[in-house]
Formats: C-alpha cells, sequence, structure tokens
C-alpha cells in the first residue's frame, strides 16, 4: 500500500542524505520525494511517498522522529490529504492535431506552456491518477519527453503540521 509522509525539518544541507539514508538501510523504496520550504526559510517540509506495509511506516516514522533535524512527522491517511503532482509533457503535433490537443487539455484541466512548429508542451497539475489518464489520452500524439515532480500533500481541513 502506497503512504505519504509528511516531515518538517530544521532547513540544513545533509538532512535529505540523511532521510533517504535511513530509507536506504531499511530497504524500503521511496516513489516520490518532494522537498521545499515552508513558509518559515528556516523549516523545509519533505513529502514522500513510499509503498510498505503499516509496521514498516510505524517503524519509519520513529526513526524518522530520532533523526537530529526532524522536528515533526506524520504520516497522512489517503482520506485525510489533498495531493498533486506536476507534469510537464512534450508531444509531437502538426497543426492539423493541434485543435484536438486544445480541446483534450481544456477538458483535463491543462494548459499550454510552450509551442514550436512541430511540438506542444504540455502543463497540468493534478492528482496522479488524474495525470497518468492525462498521458493515456495524449500517448497517442507522440510523447517526446515526460518531467513530473513528486507529490506534495497536505492535511485536509483546520488542522496543520507545524513545529
Amino acid at each position: 500500500m502506497k503512504h505519504t509522509i509528511s516531515i518538517l525539518v530544521e532547513n540544513h544541507a545533509g538532512v535529505l542524505s540523511r532521510i533517504s539514508g535511513l530509507f536506504s538501510r531499511r530497504g524500503f523504496n521511496i516513489d516520490s520525494l518532494a522537498v521545499g520550504e515552508t513558509d518559515d526559510p528556516k523549516v523545509s517540509r519533505v513529502t514522500i511517498v513510499a509503498d510498505g506495509d503499516e509496521h514498516t511506516v510505524e517503524q519509519l516514522e520513529k526513526q524518522l522522529n530520532k533523526l537530529i533535524d526532524t522536528i515533526k512527522v506524520k504520516a497522512l491517511e489517503p482520506q485525510e490529504l489533498l495531493s498533486r503532482e506536476l507534469q510537464l509533457i512534450k508531444i509531437n503535433a502538426t497543426s492539423q492535431q493541434r485543435s484536438e490537443i486544445l480541446t483534450i487539455c481544456e477538458i483535463m484541466g491543462a494548459k499550454i506552456a510552450d509551442i514550436s512548429a512541430t511540438t506542444l508542451t504540455l502543463e497540468i497539475s493534478d492528482t496522479t491518477q488524474h495525470l497518468e489518464r492525462f498521458q493515456e489520452l495524449i500517448k497517442p500524439y507522440g510523447i517526446k519527453e515526460i518531467v513530473r515532480t513528486g507529490v506534495i500533500a497536505i492535511q485536509k481541513g483546520a488542522e496543520t503540521i507545524k513545529k
């Protein structure tokens, strides 16, 4: 089962290395990793999506809490989080295909980020599942390149993960 773990850490060099080392030592694969500053430039939020059972996630939470620069760790349940991922896709696009592609983009909530004589670069931000559906719709036009960010997530409702 996929698990989303949100970690607040002090914004210092080497923190990400210690976190990824912990996962590596436990033989736990990271599916997605995103790091960014919070509203406080001294604090970063690390969002990790990984596959594993409940016991493994519980052990990881405990181990992450022991790391020197860790402020707070929270495993987010699927029903209590909002998650998004950004995807850029460069596709082949003849002038005849552009109106079809624009219709797909409009329906799926994507936008054109760049255009050339033979390609379009599309930008979409949504859930992982939505991005995969969009990718399948665009695939027949000929995908030249895809770039995706890691998943970022925030807890629904009024509760926050703050220090």
